[in-house]
């Protein structure tokens, strides 16, 4: 089968690799449509220890049950493969299950015409869905869970709420547009990138404005989502909250810097970290997407897979206008 393949620290080969084999429990599943993701992009400038090349990243995906209980069926693939059996998974809190696995972490990723995964990883997409905005199911499972948390933690509705979210990548944009779905008043979204910020509002109803030129308000915001995760937006993430404001930290830029932790204490300020999603969390995400609740989607940028070393690139170095590049894959056939 054809992939793309993480060779070397800013190096992405499309080749030939060898057929995924599904073992018991296991469906193979062709790929149609698959996300870049930040994660994806750590890896490809070797930020992250985890992911060692040569590797097929890619979790975000779309595609066809070719073997499974299921053949034919078009599915989202939960790439988080847990346990089932420890007490977070059956608490239902399987993202911090201490035996979890990722594919394209430490398993062959969905940068594939195919790829095994376990048939519980299968969520089933509406047969009137576009794959392409299906393939939003993953970070936008990551914006809900990071919002359900700050409902959780927060001391009033989210709907009377200030939001600042920074950084307008996908899990940053779809945490704005699912706060503006649940009736917050206002959303404000931090981007540096010009023309990331054309994008937004050319086709959302999002406010964004450039964090270098115009700082977000000291002490303004009730809550606080820091989407890109460095030393720089940590800071302004603590300068921003209101007393008794609550920070969801979803990003994973660096791991850098310091926090005002006597500000935080005195002003009892709630900094929660986020990782990942839960099934329902995916589920409902689907759900939310294919309702229109969220807006066209139109902002997506559809490239072929073997031109993904190109939108690596471009993403890298600020070249690329959309908050999501979403790679298509040549179908390879149901067998």
């Amino acid at each position: 089968m054809k992939a793309l393949v993480y060779t070397a620290s800013q190096e992405m080969i499309f080749r030939e690799e060898p057929a995924p084999e599904p073992v018991t429990g296991d469906a193979l599943v062709s790929i149609e449509s698959v996300g870049i993701c930040g994660s994806d992009m750590h890896a490809y400038l070797g930020h992250d220890p985890r992911r060692v090349p040569p590797l097929i990243l890619g979790h975000e995906a779309v595609g066809t049950v070719l073997q499974g209980n299921s053949p034919g069926e078009r599915v989202v693939l939960n790439p988080l493969i847990t346990c089932g059996t420890c007490h977070a998974c059956l608490g239902g809190r399987q993202n911090l299950c201490d035996k979890r696995d990722l594919i394209g972490m430490y398993r062959p990723g969905a940068f594939a015409q195919q790829i095994t995964i376990p048939e519980r990883n299968l969520i089933r997409v509406p047969d009137d869905m576009d794959p392409n905005k299906a393939a939003l199911t993953e970070p936008g499972a990551t914006a809900l869970h990071g919002i359900l948390l700050a409902e959780n933690a927060a001391a009033r509705p989210v709907s009377e709420s200030r939001a600042l979210v920074i950084g307008a990548g996908s899990v940053g944009l779809l945490t704005a547009l699912i706060l503006m779905d649940k009736g917050v008043r206002q959303v404000d979204l931090a981007e540096t990138n010009p023309l990331r910020r054309k994008t937004v509002n050319t086709h959302t109803d999002c406010h964004t404005f450039d964090p270098v030129e115009a700082a977000p308000g000291e002490n303004k915001y009730d809550l606080v989502f820091d989407a890109v995760g460095g030393a720089v937006t940590r800071q302004v993430s603590v300068k921003c909250a209101k007393p008794g404001a609550v920070i969801v930290h979803t990003g994973l830029m660096d791991n850098h810097g310091t926090l005002d932790v006597r500000r935080m204490t005195l002003q009892e300020i709630t900094f929660i970290g986020c990782y990942t999603y839960t099934p329902v969390d995916l589920r409902i995400t689907l759900e939310t997407l294919h309702s229109g609740a969220l807006g066209s989607l139109d902002w997506i940028e559809l490239r072929p897979l073997e031109e993904g070393a190109g939108a690596f690139h471009a993403i890298h170095h600020g070249h690329c206008a959309a908050p999501k590049v979403v790679l298509q894959v040549q179908d390879s056939g149901i067998q």
